[in-house]
């Protein structure tokens, strides 16, 4: 597995359609959400990819203080089906994380989870902030990371 960080002026058009094509086919095919996946974040923000190959694998976006949040924060986390139950997306978050911690150091994280992946989440050490509550038709929970 090959890892790449880019920010938004170096991704090149191919990787930029691979995590919108994995982010849509999961995240409003598979999940069937009709909502806008491509959003104003992906600009500020910094792109972690996992590649096997020419295959993207995972992809998660990794967004500073003040863009999604007043915290910095991790989102997008989505790993291709092929590659789920592989440990990929523990070390796609684990990796993210880092990233923030080192560029962040100090600040508190947040995330907004599926309600389903909560416990997967509290293993990182996340804590609960809100209720459940529904965001594209899909239960979410407000997450933090001292």
């Amino acid at each position: 597995m090959k890892w790449s960080l880019k920010n938004w002026s170096e991704l090149k058009v191919d990787e930029l359609h691979l995590a919108y094509k994995l982010r849509t086919d999961v995240f409003v095919v598979e999940q069937g959400c009709a909502y806008p996946e491509v959003d104003d974040y992906d600009p500020l923000s910094q792109h972690l990819f996992v590649w096997k190959g020419d295959e993207l694998c995972a992809y998660a976006r990794v967004c500073p203080p003040e863009t999604v949040y007043r915290q910095p924060s991790l989102g997008r986390i989505v790993v291709a089906s092929n590659y789920r139950g592989s440990g990929i997306g523990k070390q796609l978050v684990q990796k993210g994380l880092e990233l923030l911690r080192e560029n962040y150091p100090k600040q508190q994280i947040k995330i907004q989870a599926q309600e389903y992946l909560e416990g997967f989440y509290g293993s990182f050490g996340f804590k609960t902030i809100s209720p459940s509550y529904p965001d594209a038709m899909v239960m979410h929970v407000d997450m933090v990371l001292d």
